[in-house]
């Protein structure tokens, strides 16, 4: 919980700490929190697990929830993601957030244009969905709140209905503008034209009849922008919808003035504008139109992954099959599945047997079989056979859940290179508006005759094709896209940031087992030490390896049960990690590991020497066995190479990535591996608590960025150490939950799809920025009036409203390009078809 106090100008926090146990846990805890800049006072209370924190202004929750954790406790924080209406520019953006940073409790909060959703970091209990709606309603917007939820419509059919409102008002604001157009850029381009209309009508009356169509077209179609606009100029945060008020409110007035009172202004100026401001809307309408498509269709990857949700399951209620819905699902139930059906959720198969199609998660095409014991997976798609499954997982803790929710993460982070973005924006649109008064005292004081009239065009210009809505949507819409087509092709980003640092990935570190190979090693050989019986040695290892979860113990003792060995019970089993195991197995002593398990004992292997050569130059891995003291026999476990790995390995140098493998193998053993592969350096022979220090030699002090691809509960510390971690999807939950990036497939080819897509996406992302800031930096000096001293070039409005409205189309074009990225496979597969 979190409570405000405000004695004169202090505030008080009162938050929840975690983990204390005793009074010295208690002094810890208030001495770091004491050391955060502003902090006056805390207190600390063991027994109600809470701390009262007095700073002198304004509380830095963040730096007191991070001082609390260096000190070895935990502060507790929830996440919520809600929309946002009304968002339709940079400017926005950082409106939003800065309010929502200003809620007291709030450690960070972001806000995505391109999928109109805000983000927010706070304290446990300590902030209320109300408190953030009321921030973000205070600056012009509108939170969809949770009472809302319900009855609120969904995004997709928010935006459907955005884009239909924008479709009618475009086509409103067309047939309005298109007569006042003819009427008043006709006569201009064609003077037999003009004359015409000035002989029917007059002149007089042909302004009235524009004055009408224009203010039709700003009273209507055009509302949305003076609805939101002026009240963000009244709060003096003035946005897009500002700008285009205030430009076309300007040429609607002076046109006004000129039509109905043209004494008041002096000689020669009193000219009308009317189809600048009309045209403006329309243009600018158009822009948007267009615009809301596109991004509509960047959301899709989020979209498609969701329809592949079943919504009903048949499950057995006392013996009889009944059809619930979804949600009614709960684990232990026994689901069935007939032919052509989606699995509902993830279980474990209990009867039958079937094929079943699983490229959504794996992205392989080919049906795999699934029969009683396999696990199945919520949203895959049965064939021809028919079972039944134990569901495991439910609702929001299925595998396509947890994709849906990985995806939605990545496509609401911020990257580093938004960081510019946000400085700009801060300042953006006063910015514009204070160039256009300048551009508009210029021209009036140095500009030729007459002077009025070319201030108002060249300063209304200016605010027109000012365009911050592309500088929102270069970032956003291109990790949008980016990361769903990543997520088609079997490649999660769990953190978005991710996205970037990948893409200057230079080494890519590799665990072998289960990464390179298919982790699930063979026994292919045991050679047996004099006076040792070869089946007898294969029983009693077999035994005392039964415990170990190591795939080599499971390699030793499926053979020796495929053999119909006897397999003792075994005790007092001790495992030393990443070398060997021993175990007391009929009154014997039994001891299995490598050279070094074996010297600390001190055995000595020399008498295998020439055999354990052999072996490793075949790939294979030595293992050695003593029976109470003595060496009884040498293994050789071999573990078969994934059939993708060599593609993938070609790949990544393709990339100008450097492979790296990662090894507890023998040197040997490990370098015959990595000559098969066309691997050129291996780092062998490393324990499981080496990997980190690996990881670390290989970034060369920070001047490389290194890439760890991992599948095992001993990769976790390692894919937290690297630049980026990469898991195996097909490994184990510790690994994953430590890895920034998730492959779905047990494929190493992944990787390289996932570099390849970083830097499609951040090259991508670099075009959006660049035109979006060139072109302001282009065009806006233009629209001022720089090019007429020179050639006589002043950009009409009408021209700057259709330069805005392109911008941001074209960016949003632009980040949609990445939806056909395809990964290097599959070019490779159309080229060999071709």
């Amino acid at each position: 919980m979190l409570t405000i106090q405000k004695p004169e100008d202090r505030q008080t926090l009162k938050l929840s700490i975690e983990d204390m146990t005793c009074a010295s846990c208690v002094r810890r805890v208030e001495k770091a929190i004491a050391k955060v800049p502003g902090v006056t006072d805390a207190a600390v209370n063991l027994a109600t697990e809470k701390a009262d924190v007095t700073f002198a202004g304004r509380p830095n929750v963040a730096a007191v929830a991070d001082a609390v954790r260096e000190a070895g406790y935990g502060v507790s924080e929830e996440t919520l993601e809600f929309p946002v209406e009304g968002m339709t520019c940079a400017s926005c953006i950082a409106r939003v957030e800065k309010a929502l940073k200003a809620v007291p409790g709030v450690i960070d909060a972001t806000a995505n244009l391109a999928s109109e959703h805000a983000r927010v970091r706070f304290l446990r209990g300590a902030v209320a969905f109300e408190d953030l709606a009321e921030a973000i309603e205070k600056t012009g917007y509108r939170a969809i709140r949770d009472t809302e939820a319900a009855a609120a419509p969904s995004d997709e059919e928010r935006r459907a209905g955005e884009i239909a409102a924008l479709r009618r008002s475009l086509i409103v604001a067309a047939v309005l503008t298109a007569p006042l157009f003819v009427m008043e850029m006709g006569a201009h381009a064609v003077p037999a034209f003009g004359h015409s209309i000035h002989d029917t009508l007059g002149m007089q009356a042909s302004r009235v009849i524009q004055f009408v169509l224009a203010t039709l077209v700003l009273a209507g179609p055009g509302l949305r922008f003076f609805r939101k606009g002026v009240p963000s100029l009244l709060r003096g945060t003035p946005d897009m919808n500002a700008l285009v008020v205030i430009g076309t409110a300007a040429a609607w007035g002076f046109s006004t003035v000129a039509t109905f009172a043209p004494g008041l202004l002096p000689g020669g100026t009193a000219n009308v504008y009317f189809e600048a401001a009309a045209v403006i809307v329309t243009l600018i309408l158009a822009g948007r139109y267009l615009e809301a498509r596109a991004k509509g269709r960047t959301g899709e990857a989020i979209r498609h992954l969701a329809g592949l949700r079943a919504t009903s399951a048949r499950v057995l209620k006392d013996g009889e099959p009944v059809d619930v819905p979804l949600e009614a699902v709960v684990p232990g139930d026994i689901v069935l599945v007939r032919p052509g059906e989606k699995v509902a959720v993830d279980g474990e198969v209990t009867e039958g047997r079937s094929f079943v199609d699983e490229s959504m998660i794996t992205g392989e095409p080919m049906p795999v079989e699934r029969k009683p014991g396999d696990s199945v997976t919520g949203g895959t798609m049965n064939t021809t056979g028919s079972f039944s499954f134990r569901a495991t997982r439910v609702g929001a803790d299925t595998v396509l859940s947890q994709i849906i929710r990985m995806v939605e993460d990545a496509q609401a982070a911020k990257l580093p290179i938004q960081a510019l973005v946000d400085r700009v924006t801060q300042w953006f649109v006063p910015a514009i508006i204070a160039v256009a008064l300048v551009t508009f005292g210029l021209w009036y004081v140095l500009g030729p005759s007459p002077e009025l009239a070319h201030a108002l065009v060249a300063a209304v210009a200016v605010l027109i094709i000012a365009c911050p809505c592309a500088m929102g949507l270069a970032t956003p819409t291109s990790i949008i896209t980016g990361t769903g087509r990543a997520a088609e092709l079997g490649v999660l980003f769990r953190q978005g940031t991710a996205l970037q640092t990948l893409e200057s990935t230079d080494v890519v570190a590799v665990d072998k087992t289960g990464t390179l190979t298919l982790g699930r090693p063979e026994l292919t050989e045991i050679v047996p030490a004099p006076g040792f019986d070869r089946s007898e040695v294969l029983s009693l290892v077999a035994a005392a390896e039964v415990r170990s979860e190591h795939p080599i113990a499971l390699a030793i003792h499926e053979a020796a049960k495929a053999e119909g060995l006897d397999i003792p019970a075994a005790e007092a089993f001790e495992a030393t990690s990443g070398q060997g195991i021993s175990a007391t197995v009929s009154g014997r002593r039994i001891e299995s590991g490598s050279v070094g398990f074996m010297a600390a004992r001190g055995l000595d292997v020399a008498p295998f020497e020439r055999e354990a050569e052999r072996l490793a130059a075949a790939g294979a891995s030595p293992l050695y066995a003593a029976i109470d003291g003595k060496l009884a026999a040498l293994f050789a476990v071999t573990d078969p190479i994934k059939p993708t790995t060599n593609e993938a390995i070609a790949q990544l140098k393709a990339l100008g990535v450097e492979v790296v493998m990662i090894t507890g193998d023998n040197r040997r053993t490990a370098e015959a591996v990595a000559a098969t592969l066309g691997i050129d350096r291996v780092m062998a022979e490393v324990l499981p608590d080496g990997k980190v220090a690996a990881v670390k030699s290989l970034a060369e002090g920070g001047r490389k960025k290194v890439a760890f691809v991992g599948d095992g509960i001993n990769d976790a510390p390692a894919l937290a150490a690297a630049d980026t971690g990469i898991a195996i999807g097909t490994g184990t939950d510790v690994a994953i939950e430590s890895a920034d990036i998730v492959l779905m497939a047990g494929d190493m080819r992944g990787v390289a799809t996932g570099i390849a897509i970083s830097r499609a996406t951040m090259r991508n992302i670099r075009q959006n920025l660049f035109w979006a800031f060139g072109y302001n930096v282009a065009l806006i000096p233009v629209a001022a009036g720089v090019l007429y001293p020179a050639f006589g070039i002043l950009l009409s409005p009408a021209i700057a409203a259709g330069a805005m409205a392109l911008s941001s189309v074209f960016v949003v074009s632009n980040a949609l390009r990445l939806k056909r990225f395809r990964p290097a496979s599959a070019v490779a597969a159309q080229e060999a078809r071709a």
